[in-house]
Parts: structure tokens; C-alpha cells; sequence
């Protein structure tokens, strides 16, 4: 085994000098809601991130900030080396194609792969040689080799347009028109995709063209337990025990693609306070939107979502307890993750702190645009005019919360009230004189809707009625059909006298369901309200959108790119620090090593919970040279969201030593506001990922491909090379 020192005390003794340097912490949600205290806040310099582009590379900021000298070639590389993959970021990690990302964004991957006999997902794939790697269908990698500034061709179109349907159509139209000719220069071929990506909300437009990479071959997936260490209640948390590292290979033809551009790896790691980049595609953030818009989804939008997704996460826990499955085990982990994020974001909302520096950033703004004469003739109004559109927007606010989450192809929705509801639209276009075939279109929908558990079913019912119940109380028709009854009485009875309540009854009967129906009539009183809460809501979105564009105009011609824009789910740079935080009355380190991973074994073992820290076995009974010194994971100060999960954490010579796969709690309002107080970005350290490989897994392939570049057939060939 290769030697790597790790001093406990070198970073104890760095981490207390950084914490001197930057302070102490106030973590959002804990300010002061005092006004005299509010009227001092100030935003800060990088309150809207740095998730920097690579159109407007931060050559100055980085040379002002760390005296680092970032040159064309060392953006280019940066650039080459990373990739995006379905919901998440990946890269480049030797030179013979081998691709790195997260656990978590290729579990559905691992089980689909898992052949007869094989569990995949839960006790892991470890490709012993080249012969071995599996392939992946429906799956591909995505490499940004081009950029181009689209801006004046998109808005000339954009501009030209007279109403929302024109500039609609003249968006599609100059969106195409872009795409076919820079397909064509790139050669025109398959593998080139090019996107079109609004920056600053569509104040500025980039062409984006990638080489799509279809030919991928799973090489190694740990198992869930180490993927997924601590599950539900450790996500978002920190210190945190994980191996959240999957590996794939790309193939050219039958042999590993041959990539110039790609990451190597460091042995060495990183120290305290060691500057670190995270190259990926952030999904998106909302830090450009004025502080009405904020109030708005502090007050409606996400505080309805949170409540759904709540009373969802409620139901499927019951019925866990009753019928435990793996199939609900994952879905219960998506909506809890889904469940904290928004738990978190509206905790930031209601913070008094963060709502003024997000007023304070407004203030300047507003200022900014008032001593431009040209600035203030185009934009004087335009926050005013969004503030006005929110307005708007809360007279739906009963709606909102009544409706909040209802898809008609939803899995968290009741499958009788979307049965219903799509056989009153049934209903009400063949009154209109709808043709065979789309009335044929929608019969099939509503028979396609699969039955959900019964309980499920019932407990999914129960929680829509009681939104409407809690929102909609006012409203005659529904008064009328809940007959002041409780959501569970009125629930019980639809689902007992209801066609709509099992697929094979209402495939009969779907042609002549009586008005008497108890779903049929829940249908019909809704149905009118909803259809016109969609409809303005999609008038106001289509309002609302071309405001932003006219807000992004404004904030590149006052600021430029000196503040970033709203994170696109398209590739970024972001800078930071590897640095601890002050927490909960302690510290939370730099490092965690595997010897927290065992602790957590031990500490829970024998609890109704232990589960989520079981370990298998090769881990319990890993030989004597397993280093469990060694750091398993690290958190640094950069600037993520979702969609980064899967990015590598790369040195200044752009090195690997980390994979980026989690922000902490701390982080969650960072979709509104980019603050380091407390906020970190977690990542699986190089060294841990190495050292796994190295004396648990034995292989000797993947240590010897990272460390040195050499692609080794089988692990024999391997271990003759070390």
C-alpha cells in the first residue's frame, strides 16, 4: 500500500488559525428581527455566489483574491476535463476514459444492470477487469467544447416580437436557427448537441455545444450501505461518513476512449485554508430575484410545497412501518431529500437577516439604476413593476395552498382524484365537441393511472382533502360536496363508492359515470377553480419571465460579470477554502476520517435506527494495512446547489482531491443567498476514495489507472505494475 501521511494535529492547529481569520458564525434563521438592528445590515460582496462562467472567466478576481494566475489554457482544461450526466455533474479522471460522479446519481443505474441472482444496487459492482465493466443503456456524458455569445442575435428576434405568442414563436425560431448552424460547424454529426442557455434570466444568451458521449460501461458502484451511509438522517449533515463515488469508462467503439483533457489525481490531498475549485452545472438558484419576489415564495409558493411534501413523506412513512420495501425505501429517501431542501429554504425566507441583505442588495441596485439617466429611463420602474406582478400573484394565494403539488401524472397524488379530475375535462371537451381521437387520447390517460396501496391511496386522498378543506373553505360548490365532514370521512367514502377508485372498475364505466359519484362530484367542484389557477398562474409565469429578462438586461449593464448569474444547470467554477465552522456549540472539522465511519457503526448499533450505519462486511473486517487515519470526508467554502453533486474538487494545478456530493444544512438558503458563515460543500476526499480502493476493495486497476494514467486489463496486470 502506497504511503500517505495524515497529521490530525497539522490541521487542528490550521483550522483554529482560519477560524480567527474569518469569525465566528451566524447561521440563517437565527437573526434578529430588531428594526434598528435590520436598518445596519448590509449585504455582503458575494451575497449572489461565485459560480463563475466560463465566458466570463474571473482571471482578476481569482489574481486580487489568492494572487493565482488562471491563464486561457488552465480555463480550457478546467473545461474539457468536467462533464454533465442526466441531474448531475461528472468528469474526466485518467486518460483512458474513465469517468467519476456520485453514488447517488447512478443508483437507478446500478439496479437496472443487476442480472439474475444480483442485487447491484445494495452489495455493489467492482469491475475486476476490462472484460468486466458493464454497459449502461439510455445513458450519456455531455463535454462542453464550445461557447459562443448569442446575446444581440436572440434579443433582436426576442425584441421584435409584439405580444407573449410572437416572441414565443421567435424564441423557437432563433433558438433553432442557432442550433442547426453551430451543429454544423462543429461537423454536424450525432454526438453534437447545442444548447441555448439565458443568463441573468435572458438578460444575456450562450450557445453552448457539447460532444455527447453514449458509449458508457459501469466500472465500479460501492454498496448502498457505504453510498448512502447515515440515509436519511444524515443527508444534508455534516460531519458525514460517506463513499458517495461511482466510476464509469467511456468507450470508443469497442476499446476505453483515448481523452486528452481530464483531472489527474492527488495523492497528497489538501490542508486547511487551501484554495479548491468545484467545476459542474448548478441547477439553479434564485439570487437575482427582487426581495418581493422572495416574499412571495416565503409566504405562498414554497411554504405550500413544503406542507405537501410533508403530509406525502407523513403517509409513506406510515405505511413503511406496515409494508416495508425497498422500491419505498428509495422513494421515502427522494421526497425526505426533497422534504429537507424545502424545510431549509423557507427557514431561510423567514430569516429577518438574510431578507435585509437581500433588501440591501435591492438598495444598491435601485441607487445604481437612479444616477444612469439611460439606466433609469429603461429600468426606473422595473422592480415595481415585478413587485406589482406579485401582488397579482397572491390573490391566488388560497389556491396555492389547495392545489400546490396536484399533477395529474403525479405518483405523490391520489389515484382517484386524477382519475376524476381528467374525466371531468373528459367530460367537459366532448360538450365542446371534441374530436374522437382526442377524446380517445384522453380515455387512455385516465386509464393508464396505475392503483396505488390502499393505504397509500387512502392517506394521499386524506392530506389533498384537508389542503382544500384548510384553503377553500369559503368556496360554496366544495362546502357543498364535503357537507361538513372530515377529511378522512369524506376520503373513506369515495373510496368505497367510487368507480374512479380501482383501474378495473372504471374501464367499464367510464363512458357513463353517474353524477352521483362521490369522486365525480369532489371533481366537479374543483375542476373550475384549478383550471383557472393554472391558467393565470401561466399567464403570470409568461408576464413574470419577460420581466427577468428586462431585470438580467439590468443587472449585466450595471454590474456586468462581476456578479455571476443564477445558477442554469450548465457548467461553472466556483472558488473556496477548505475550512471547519463553529456548529452547534462546537466545531465541526475540516476532515473526518474512517475512523468516525466505525464510530458511527458502533454508536448506533443496536437501535431501532442502526440501518442507516450498518456496514458489510468486507468493511467490518477490513485488513490490518487499512488506514483508517485517512480523511473519508471534507468540507470547503465553495458555491454549490443541486445538480453539483458529482463535480470534482480540484487543487489550483487542477487535481482531483475530492468529489463534491452534498451542501450542509447550513447551506439550504443558498438557493436565495451565497453566504460562507456556515455554509459548506461536502465532498468525498481523494485520499479516502484511494485508500477504499486500495485495501478494501483490492483494486488494483483503478489505484494504479488513477495514480499514474496506466490502464491495466485485469487486476493480475495490475498488481505486476505496482
Amino acid at each position: 500500500m502506497a504511503s500517505r501521511f495524515f497529521s490530525i494535529a497539522a490541521y487542528t492547529c490550521r483550522l483554529f488559525f482560519f477560524l480567527l481569520l474569518f469569525g465566528s458564525t451566524k447561521v440563517f434563521g437565527q437573526g434578529s428581527s430588531d428594526p434598528a438592528v435590520l436598518d445596519t445590515v448590509r449585504a455582503g460582496r458575494f451575497d449572489n455566489g461565485r459560480m463563475w462562467t466560463f465566458e466570463y472567466p474571473p482571471v482578476d478576481y481569482l489574481r486580487e483574491t489568492y494572487g493565482f494566475e488562471a491563464d486561457e489554457a488552465w480555463f480550457e482544461k478546467a473545461r474539457l476535463g468536467a462533464l454533465r450526466i442526466p441531474g448531475c455533474s461528472a468528469s474526466f479522471v485518467s486518460p483512458n476514459g474513465l469517468v467519476m460522479t456520485n453514488h447517488h446519481c447512478a443508483r437507478s443505474i446500478a439496479a437496472r444492470l443487476s442480472r439474475e441472482g444480483e442485487d447491484l444496487l445494495n452489495d455493489g459492482f467492482f469491475a475486476r477487469s476490462l472484460d468486466e465493466e458493464r454497459p449502461v443503456d439510455n445513458f450519456y456524458a455531455d463535454q462542453l467544447i464550445a461557447v459562443a455569445d448569442v446575446t444581440d442575435e436572440v434579443a433582436a428576434a426576442l425584441d421584435a416580437a409584439q405580444t407573449d405568442e410572437q416572441r414565443q414563436q421567435a424564441r423557437q425560431s432563433v433558438f433553432s436557427a442557432i442550433q442547426a448552424r453551430l451543429k454544423a460547424e462543429a461537423g454536424g454529426t450525432d454526438d453534437i448537441v447545442v444548447q441555448i442557455v439565458p443568463l441573468y434570466s435572458g438578460g444575456r444568451y450562450s450557445a453552448y455545444t457539447f460532444r455527447r458521449y453514449h458509449n458508457l460501461k459501469l466500472v465500479f458502484a460501492p454498496e448502498l450501505r457505504l453510498g448512502n451511509f447515515g440515509g436519511e438522517w444524515d443527508n444534508f449533515s455534516y460531519p458525514r461518513y460517506k463513499l458517495d463515488a461511482t466510476f464509469f469508462r467511456v468507450y470508443d467503439g469497442d476499446e476505453p476512449l483515448k481523452n486528452e483533457y481530464y483531472f489527474r489525481w492527488s495523492e497528497s490531498g489538501t490542508v486547511p485554508g487551501e484554495l479548491v475549485f468545484v467545476v459542474g452545472n448548478p441547477g439553479s438558484t434564485n439570487r437575482l430575484e427582487s426581495v418581493a419576489q422572495l416574499e412571495y415564495r416565503r409566504d405562498v409558493s414554497e411554504k405550500s410545497l413544503l406542507a405537501v411534501l410533508q403530509g406525502r413523506l407523513e403517509a409513506l412513512r406510515e405505511e413503511y412501518e406496515e409494508s416495508p420495501s425497498p422500491a419505498l425505501k428509495a422513494q421515502i429517501l427522494s421526497i425526505s431529500n426533497s422534504e429537507k431542501l424545502y424545510r431549509g429554504r423557507v427557514a431561510g425566507l423567514n430569516d429577518p437577516i438574510l431578507m435585509a441583505r437581500r433588501a440591501d442588495t435591492e438598495r444598491q441596485f435601485r441607487e445604481a439604476i437612479a444616477a444612469d439617466p439611460k439606466l433609469q429611463s429603461s429600468y426606473g420602474d422595473l422592480l415595481d413593476r415585478i413587485a406589482a406582478l406579485q401582488q397579482e400573484k397572491r390573490q391566488y394565494a388560497a389556491e396555492a395552498g389547495a392545489f400546490s403539488g396536484f399533477q395529474l401524472q403525479s405518483s405523490l397524488e391520489s389515484a382517484t382524484l386524477r382519475r376524476a379530475v381528467l374525466a371531468q375535462l373528459f367530460e367537459r371537451q366532448k360538450a365542446r365537441g371534441a374530436t374522437a381521437e382526442q377524446l380517445d387520447a384522453m380515455k387512455q390517460q385516465i386509464l393508464s393511472i396505475e392503483n396505488l396501496p390502499a393505504n397509500r391511496e387512502r392517506w394521499f386522498l386524506t392530506a389533498r382533502l384537508e389542503q382544500i378543506a384548510a384553503h377553500l373553505s369559503d368556496d360554496p360548490a366544495l362546502s357543498a360536496v364535503l357537507s361538513g365532514r372530515t377529511p378522512e370521512a369524506v376520503a373513506a367514502d369515495i373510496l368505497e363508492r367510487s368507480v374512479f377508485s380501482d383501474s378495473t372498475s372504471i374501464a367499464s364505466a367510464i363512458d357513463a359515470v353517474p353524477s352521483s359519484d362521490p369522486a365525480m362530484a369532489l371533481a366537479g367542484a374543483l375542476v373550475d377553480r384549478w383550471t383557472a389557477y393554472v391558467s393565470a398562474m401561466t399567464a403570470f409565469q409568461v408576464q413574470e419571465a419577460e420581466l427577468l429578462r428586462e431585470r438580467g438586461r439590468a443587472q449585466y449593464d450595471v454590474f456586468g460579470a462581476d456578479v455571476p448569474p443564477d445558477a442554469t444547470f450548465s457548467l461553472r467554477i466556483a472558488d473556496g477554502i477548505i475550512a471547519g465552522y463553529p456548529y452547534n456549540g462546537t466545531i465541526a472539522p475540516p476532515y473526518v476520517t474512517f475512523y468516525g465511519l466505525y464510530d458511527h457503526y458502533h454508536s448506533y448499533k443496536g437501535t431501532p435506527i442502526a440501518d442507516s450505519w450498518d456496514l458489510p462486511e468486507r468493511w467490518l473486517n477490513a485488513p490490518p494495512s487499512f488506514d483508517r487515519n485517512l480523511p473519508l470526508n471534507l468540507v470547503s467554502t465553495n458555491d454549490i446547489v443541486g445538480g453539483n453533486s458529482g463535480s470534482p474538487l480540484l487543487n489550483k494545478d487542477l487535481e482531483i482531491v475530492g468529489l463534491v456530493f452534498d451542501g450542509n444544512v447550513e447551506s439550504l438558503p443558498s438557493a436565495f443567498i451565497f453566504s460562507t458563515d456556515g455554509s459548506r460543500t461536502i465532498a468525498v476526499d481523494s485520499r479516502g476514495i484511494l485508500e477504499a480502493f486500495d485495501d478494501v476493495y483490492d483494486l488494483d486497476r483503478l489505484v494504479v489507472e488513477l495514480t499514474t494514467g496506466a490502464l491495466a486489463e485485469t487486476e493480475e496486470e495490475a498488481d505486476a505494475m505496482r
